[in-house]
C-alpha cells in the first residue's frame, strides 16, 4: 500500500500545475506535469509487476 500512498501523493502535486497550466497558460508548468508523468509511469509499473508478482506467488503456493 507504499506504492498507492506515493501515487496518491504524485497526483495530488500534479493539480496546481494542472491548474497552471492549463487555466493560466504557464508553459513551465507544462514541464513539470510531463516529468511527474513521466515518474508516474515508472511507478505504475513497479506496482504492475509487485501485482504479478503476488499473483504468481499465490498460484504457487508460495
Amino acid at each position: 500500500m507504499e506504492k498507492f500512498s506515493q501515487l496518491q501523493a504524485i497526483l495530488d502535486g500534479m493539480k496546481v500545475d494542472l491548474e497552471k497550466f492549463y487555466n493560466k497558460g504557464q508553459n513551465a508548468a507544462g514541464t513539470r506535469l510531463r516529468k511527474e508523468l513521466n515518474n508516474l509511469r515508472k511507478l505504475a509499473a513497479d506496482i504492475r509487476k509487485d501485482i504479478q508478482d503476488l499473483r504468481s506467488q499465490r498460484k504457487t503456493g508460495a
